[in-house]
């Protein structure tokens, strides 16, 4: 009797025990991979550059944390090209690939809608070198008084933003560099609409232009109506059309021209003389 109740007590030990692991593997398996791949990065890709089978590979990826538009199949990346920079252990997204067909080079990188448009900059005009590719950037034009002399008569000079939140495509002849080492380059590429192609053009043309790094999250416009000598040294603005001041005498009245009298018609005559008296008489 014993012996039999031991039996039973021991086989549903065992029966727990079995359950215990059966349950621990279930959930070890739940954190686990869950077998899903997806195409990540085993070297840093540079943007607009074509992807290399020898940078890809699959890796393991759990199924709850798979990024929306990630790439598993390996043979359809053959010929992508990158839009953005992609880093080691970084899923391939299709949102950082250019279109299908793309041949590389800076045009894949160019939005579509968006044009590619050189401008000349130096030390200065660059932000020192801190205007990067991928960065944001504000454009300023500074159109100088045209006539004006020292009283500041003439068209007025004036500082204005003309362009907000304007992207870096490349610095001179490199659209990736080390975002850590500033570089001083003779032109940056910016990403513009068509219609923000026209007013750089024509900005450049009336003035000279700067860039204004900004930061990256901010969408916040500028809003404002441009620095002028007036609002710069605290002075009254200038209208267009400034009345004459009125002097603070009194103009002396003209004297009035004489009137001449028209003369007695003339008629023929003797002067006659009497004594004392004398007498013209007419005949």
């Amino acid at each position: 009797m014993r012996n039999s109740r031991a039996i039973l007590i021991i086989g549903a030990a065992l029966l727990l025990a079995l359950g215990a692991v059966v349950m621990a593997a279930k959930w070890m398996g739940e954190q686990g991979p869950s077998g899903s791949q997806v195409v990540v990065a085993i070297a840093n890709i540079n943007q607009g550059s074509r992807l290399a089978p020898t940078s890809l590979q699959l890796a393991e990826w759990p199924a709850t944390s798979v990024p929306p538009g990630a790439i598993t199949d390996l043979k359809a990346l053959e010929g992508r090209i990158a839009r953005a920079e992609i880093l080691v252990g970084e899923p391939i997204l299709e949102s950082k690939l250019a279109p299908k067909g793309t041949l590389g080079g800076l045009s894949s990188v160019v939005s579509a809608g968006k044009r590619a448009m050189t401008v000349r900059v130096n030390d200065v005009v660059g932000v020192a070198g801190f205007a990067l590719p991928g960065n944001y950037v504000d454009i300023l034009v500074n159109m100088q008084a045209t006539g004006s002399d020292l009283s500041g008569a003439g068209s007025g000079a004036i500082s204005k933003i003309v362009l907000e939140r304007i992207l870096v495509l490349a610095v001179a002849q490199e659209s990736t560099v080390d975002d850590s080492k500033p570089r001083v380059v003779n032109a940056v590429t910016l990403e513009l609409a068509p219609d923000q192609v026209e007013k750089l053009d024509l900005a450049r043309s009336i003035g000279e232009l700067s860039l204004v790094l900004r930061n990256q999250v901010d969408p916040q416009p500028a809003a404002t109506a441009g620095a002028t000598r007036e609002s710069v040294l605290g002075l009254p603005e200038r209208s267009a059309a400034q009345p004459v001041a009125a002097p603070d005498f009194e103009p002396a009245p003209r004297a009035a021209a004489p009137v001449r009298q028209n003369a007695a018609p003339r008629t023929d005559g003797v002067l006659v003389i009497r004594g004392l008296d004398a007498a013209s008489q007419s005949f």
